[in-house]
């Protein structure tokens, strides 16, 4: 795949951090070991490093050879997934449970790459930040960062991110402005009963049987008030109730998300869980409870960056690799909290493969590093010279 010369020249030095990564998977706000790799990895490309910002997050400074000019940021995220991996890889995860199955540890030498070619030419007006963020797997790293005084402390012109896409082809960069990644809520529900033996039901107030409608009750919300016109998703995603074969539990759980792109379904879907709950604990006699929780904002690129954006990644991959109409998803991510403090834009980088993300045996493909690591470079080589 196309990169920068100068960047390939250490493609095996980032194959190499990336599989020590790989193999020593951290939890959002627990990437000690990440950060400090991170951290002495930037001060040997001689750039200012600050750390604990966001409790694990690193913050990379390089001020360019020409003198002052704009602050363009660039992020990568470093966190990993409580999953169990299956690849069998020789640098799998060695610590149980724990997975890098979203590709993090990529995008954290994505960045690693382009600070290091940054920092050897130097040759640019102004300032190149480097935000390494923890905890972007729905514990709000991004937030933290920002509450931490990230844009107070290294502020920025514009600032930009990327991630790997499995289901764009290798030699792929999707770049396109407005909504791009749909907003999310995650939901607790707790469902309290009363419990009793499993052969006498009818002195029991069961909360498996009302947990079971409301997960039935619940997909009413996209299919039956949520406008057609306007993406929605509405998922349960864990039910926990019980703990033997001959006893009705006294409570019962189920974890969620939904999803959407217009702030006005996003209220109508936490009003209708709401109503649709509180429904089923009068129709079965229980109480339910429900902790509804905003986790993500709209990801919405700016379509200025978006176009500059796409430039740099015109240099990289060219006009045939290079994929600009809109193709917004309803997965979603953090950055978004970032691109409402500065104008930016978020890109997906195409990779061979495809095992899906967050699967047990996804495979982040090696040869993405380097064009990574180069549209990372470019657009604030482009953006600099501007």
């Amino acid at each position: 795949m196309p990169a920068l010369p100068d960047i390939v020249a250490f493609e095996d030095d980032l194959k190499a951090i990336r599989h020590d990564l790989h193999a020593h998977p951290e939890i959002g706000f627990e990437e000690e070991r990440t950060s400090a790799i991170v951290a002495e990895k930037l001060a040997s490309f001689g750039i200012e490093v600050h750390r604990g910002i966001g409790k694990t997050g690193v913050v990379g400074i390089l001020r360019g050879e020409g003198g002052s000019g704009r602050r363009i940021g660039l992020r990568a995220d470093m966190d990993a997934l409580p999953i169990v991996e299956t690849t069998n890889l020789p640098y799998r995860s060695q610590n149980p449970g724990v997975f890098h199955g979203c590709g993090h540890d990529g995008h954290t030498t994505m960045l690693l790459g382009a600070a290091r070619y940054l920092a050897a030419k130097r040759d640019f007006p102004g300032t190149a930040v480097f935000v390494f963020q923890p905890a972007e797997e729905g514990l709000g790293g991004a937030r933290a960062m920002i509450a931490d005084g990230l844009f107070d402390r290294f502020p920025v012109d514009e600032i930009y991110g990327l991630h790997n896409a499995p289901y764009l082809e290798a030699g792929q960069i999707a770049v396109f402005p407005g909504p791009a990644m749909a907003a999310a809520d995650f939901f607790d529900i707790r469902i309290t009963g009363a419990g009793s033996h499993a052969a006498m039901p009818q002195v029991s107030r069961d909360p498996v049987v009302a947990a079971s409608a409301l997960v039935q009750a619940l997909q009413s919300i996209v299919s039956r008030n949520a406008s057609p016109l306007k993406s929605a998703v509405l998922s349960i995603t864990q039910i926990h109730a019980g703990s033997a074969y001959n006893v009705i539990p006294e409570e019962a759980t189920l974890t969620g998300t939904m999803r959407a792109f217009h702030p006005e379904i996003m209220e109508l879907m936490r009003e209708r869980l709401r109503a649709v709950a509180d429904g089923v604990a009068k129709a079965f006699a229980v109480e339910i409870a429900v902790d509804l929780r905003s986790i993500f904002d709209v990801l919405i690129n700016h379509e200025e960056q978006a176009a500059h954006f796409a430039e740099a990644a015109r240099e990289i991959v060219g006009d045939e690799g290079l994929l600009t109409d809109p193709r917004p998803m309803m997965g979603s991510e953090d950055f978004a909290d970032m691109l409402r403090k500065a104008p930016g834009c978020y890109a997906w980088v195409g990779q061979a493969g495809d095992v899906p993300l967050h699967n047990p045996g996804y495979i982040l493909d090696d040869g993405i590093l380097p064009v990574g690591a180069s549209l990372l470079a470019r657009i604030v080589e482009r953006r600099l010279a501007a």
